[in-house]
Formats: C-alpha cells, sequence, structure tokens
C-alpha cells in the first residue's frame, strides 16, 4: 500500500533487497532519474536548467535526469559539487550516461538558471549543511526560480523531519517507492512542497526485509469499521455519548463536541451539566439531551445510568481537582473515555495518575502544550520525531494518542502509527479541537474501536475542513459532517465495486 512511510535506513535496505533480488542499482538509478525527468516535464515547458550533483546516490539520479530533460529538448547545465574521480558505483555509471564533464558547483552557476534540480545530498545527510554545501544551498534558495528536489531538498533531516541549517525549499519532490516521515511530517514537509512517489521496481517482497514507521491516514485504514445503518435499528443501537459540560460561562466547547458526536451517527449524546450551566445548555441544545450533574466522585454513577458507551471530557470543565476526580470516576465506568484540554492539564502535576485509570480504547487528544505537560520527558527530545513521540506517550499511557497539529500523528500500542495531513490549516480556530473530540466520541459510542475512531474523525474532521475553506468557524464542520459521509460513501463503493469487477475479469 502506498500508505506505508519508511525511515531512511529502511529505505537503504529496501534497495539492497532488490539488488538481492535481481534488480540492479543501476536500474533503480536509471527509474528513478527518469522519473523526476518526466515529473518536471509535466509540470513545466522547457527552460534553462540546472541540476546541482552531489557525491552520491542523489546526485547520480540527478546525472539521469539532466540526460532525460536534454534528450527531451531542453536546455540543461550539470554542475557537482566535489570531483568526479570521487563518484563511485551506480552514481559514477550514472555520471557516464551524461556524457559531458560537468561542471565544478558554485553559487554563480544558477545565475541563469529559470529552474534548479536539487540532486545534492536528499536523504542522505543527516546533519546541517556546513562551507561549500551550505553555500549552494542558500545560493539556490536565493535564486528566486523553481526548485525540484530528488527524495528530499537537501538539508532537510529525512526521519526527523526538520532542517537545522540551509535548505532551499522545493516547490516539486520526487521520491521513490515509499514516502519518509519528512515528507509527512512539519516543518519539514512544507519545505517538500508537491510530493511525487515514483515506482522504481522495488520488488513487492521489501515487506519480508522491513516493516513501515508509520501510515498516511486514509479510509482504507479504517472505513470498514464504521457502523452501517440498519433497517431495525433505534437510538439506543447506534450508541450512547456523555459529554460533560463546564460552567454557565464555559458551555460552548461542549455543546460542540455534543453536536459532532450526534452528528458521526451517535444514537443518542447527552449533555451532563453543573447546576449552573442547566438552562443555558437545555435553550442551547435541542437534539442532545441535558442531565444535572453535581458530584464529581459519582462520575461513574452518572455514566452507568444513562449507560453510556463513550463520554467526552475535558473541553472547557475547567483545570483542577473538580475536572480530575471527574476523569478517575469515569474511568470506573464502562465507557470509552475521550479526553480533551482540561482533562489533560488537570493531571499535569501527576500525570502517572491519570495513565493508571486509562484503559486500551481510551482516547487523549493533546495538542503540543497538553503534550508537554503528560509527556514532559518526551516532549524534550530532539531526537524523535511525532511519530515516535505520540508512539512513545501512548505505551506509556497505555491508550491511543492523538498529536494534534497539521501533520496529526495518531498512535496506540499495538497499532502502527498514522499521520493526517487530510486537513486545513482553516481548522486553526476556535472550538475546532471540540469537535474532532465530540466526532471521536461519537464514533466510539457505536462500537468503534478507540484507534479507529481517532484516524476516522481525524480525517473526516480534516475533509470537512478542505471543504468549507477559509472562513469556517466550529460549528459549521459538524453540520457539514454528513454531506463529507455521503460522499465518502459512495466513494469507497464504487472502489469496492470498481475492485470486484476487476478481480472478475482478472
Amino acid at each position: 500500500m502506498h500508505d506505508d512511510i519508511l525511515n531512511t535506513k529502511d529505505c537503504g535496505v529496501c534497495d539492497r533487497h532488490a539488488a538481492e533480488n535481481g534488480v540492479s542499482g543501476e536500474s533503480l538509478m536509471a527509474r528513478a532519474g527518469a522519473a523526476v525527468a518526466q515529473a518536471i516535464r509535466e509540470r513545466w515547458a522547457p527552460r534553462e536548467t540546472v541540476v546541482l550533483c552531489g557525491p552520491g546516490n542523489n546526485g547520480g539520479d540527478g546525472f539521469i535526469c539532466a540526460a532525460a530533460l536534454r534528450e527531451a529538448g531542453w536546455p540543461v547545465r550539470v554542475c557537482l559539487m566535489g570531483g568526479q574521480d570521487q563518484l563511485k558505483g551506480d552514481a559514477a555509471w550514472a555520471a557516464g550516461v551524461w556524457h559531458e564533464t560537468p561542471e565544478r558547483a558554485a553559487p554563480a552557476a544558477f545565475d541563469t538558471a529559470d529552474l534548479i534540480v536539487d540532486a545534492l545530498f536528499g536523504a542522505g545527510l543527516n546533519r546541517p549543511p556546513e562551507g561549500e554545501a551550505a553555500a549552494l544551498i542558500t545560493a539556490m534558495s536565493g535564486r528566486g526560480v523553481p526548485v525540484v528536489a530528488i527524495d528530499l531538498p537537501s538539508g532537510v533531516s529525512g526521519d526527523l523531519a526538520r532542517a537545522d541549517g540551509a535548505v532551499a525549499a522545493a516547490g516539486l519532490t520526487v521520491t521513490f517507492h515509499r514516502r519518509k516521515p519528512a515528507h509527512s511530517l512539519e516543518p519539514a514537509a512544507s519545505l517538500c512542497g508537491e510530493v511525487v512517489l515514483a515506482d522504481i521496481g522495488i520488488p513487492a517482497s521489501w515487506r519480508d526485509a522491513v516493516q513501515p514507521c508509520a501510515r498516511e491516514n486514509g479510509p482504507q485504514l479504517w472505513f470498514s469499521s464504521l457502523p452501517a445503518a440498519r433497517a431495525g435499528d433505534h437510538k439506543h443501537a447506534r450508541g450512547r455519548l456523555a459529554v460533560f459540560s463546564g460552567g454557565a460561562s464555559s458551555t460552548g466547547a461542549a455543546r460542540l463536541a455534543a453536536r459532532a458526536g450526534l452528528r458521526a451517527g451517535a444514537g443518542l449524546v447527552t449533555l451532563a451539566s453543573p447546576p449552573s450551566a442547566l438552562m443555558i445548555n437545555a435553550v442551547g441544545s435541542t437534539a442532545v439531551m441535558v442531565r444535572r450533574w453535581t458530584d464529581p466522585a459519582a462520575t461513574d454513577t452518572l455514566l452507568e445510568n444513562l449507560r453510556a458507551d463513550a463520554a467526552v471530557l475535558g473541553p472547557a470543565m475547567g483545570v483542577g481537582e473538580g475536572t480530575r476526580e471527574s476523569v478517575i470516576s469515569a474511568a470506573r465506568a464502562a465507557a470509552v473515555l475521550v479526553l480533551d484540554a482540561d482533562a489533560l492539564t488537570s493531571f499535569e502535576d501527576a500525570p502517572e495518575v491519570l495513565f493508571a485509570v486509562l484503559r486500551p480504547g481510551d482516547v487523549l487528544t493533546p495538542h503540543p502544550g497538553e503534550f508537554r505537560r503528560l509527556f514532559p520527558d518526551i516532549a524534550a527530545r530532539d531526537d524523535l520525531n511525532r511519530i515516535q513521540a505520540a508512539a512513545m506517550a501512548a505505551e506509556r499511557a497505555g491508550c491511543c494518542v492523538l498529536l494534534k497539529g497539521p501533520d496529526t500523528v495518531i498512535a496506540a500500542p499495538g497499532h502502527l502509527p498514522v499521520i493526517n495531513r487530510h486537513a486545513s490549516p482553516a481548522l486553526a480556530t476556535a472550538g475546532s479541537g471540540d469537535v474532532l473530540a465530540g466526532l471521536i466520541g461519537g464514533l466510539a459510542a457505536q462500537g468503534v474501536g478507540g484507534f479507529d475512531a481517532a484516524c476516522a474523525a481525524a480525517w473526516l474532521h480534516g475533509d470537512c475542513a478542505l471543504r468549507l475553506g477559509t472562513g469556517l468557524i466550529a460549528e459549521d464542520l459538524a453540520d457539514i459532517l454528513p454531506e463529507r459521509l455521503g460522499t465518502l460513501h459512495r466513494t469507497m463503493q464504487r472502489q469496492r465495486a470498481l475492485g470486484h469487477l476487476i478481480a472478475h475479469k482478472s
């Protein structure tokens, strides 16, 4: 599946696996360079192009790309950092395909370029560029013309997904076989621009040699777990969700979550409300039930009386002992817990108390600040990317952790982490996280496992935002969900029918 993500070391293992199974390095390089040239030709008309090649295999890909562009009639120059006599193996072979002595790389080489191909390092550099390399990268960046990166923009760490020194942001990055963490995690992903994934002939048996470190989120991962409506259903059969409200001045977050839970398909949603907020919640909620809630220590009893299948706690509940006590009590009930915002921050001083009561099906939804409060030692490590950090946090908490951001990561014990980039910057608005918590709760109430519910909710949340665009407010997200769910169901049905047709013909 092309949604798999591999770390840089395992990409190298795949290359060696190909060689062991009869696919030469020259063949892989030829296909890689040709794929870059094709991607360029599909996006731009012929123009003065400079290909900057480094001393390794990334440079070899660059030589092949340059030869393919020239054969297609493009004006191309190749600049090499270092001497041609330093090239080894497949890179030396590729330099011979160019049939010319490359120019010595220098910042001035880009002065007349209308397009630059960055074949300097790709994923082959695990430290900030220095000296000549840094000067060349800075010159590339300063030219102000499109940059096409082969594999990764030089200066970007493929695994840590950051650039600690000079880097030339690419408008297009062509990578091979499978994406690396830097293609999906910020800040590196934004430096990659459009990412094209090219098949270069790695045998399918590569899965015997390595395992992905993560997957890109998409319906193919969780759609089959979504409940289908049945003719005999009644509201209780479709799941019961409880959402806990803050006081009179802080009811909006819980109402957003409750509405989202309904839109996600839960048959019955109840707002548990302090007495001071009862009237506000009753007036502001129509299809949502409202129940008086006065004793944090008896939250489990309330959930059992409601026969709740899932519960959302945290949005605007307030930080402090009352919220902490409510969460601990709620964990004694059977309901799946979705904990957000204040339900997380309330355990900042004693996160181990929270982790001790959580179950595998529960879901935590921290933003980076809340993540630091619960997992300060993990957040402080600069040798981890967000995939690794979320996975470590999930193992420690013993449940699903959804680490929010433009590159939301969902991790849980026993599951391969998932990165959700199906989203929009427009989600940076008050209340959008409350809607996400409600979506997760609504799906969990219907029997969807915590990890799948988190993955599905993150994708649907982003899908609604992409459909709405700039100017959306949190209230809009839940209300467009039925349309997006309908579109998703039709799309998946068409894909399934097409798959059956292809299988039948074959």
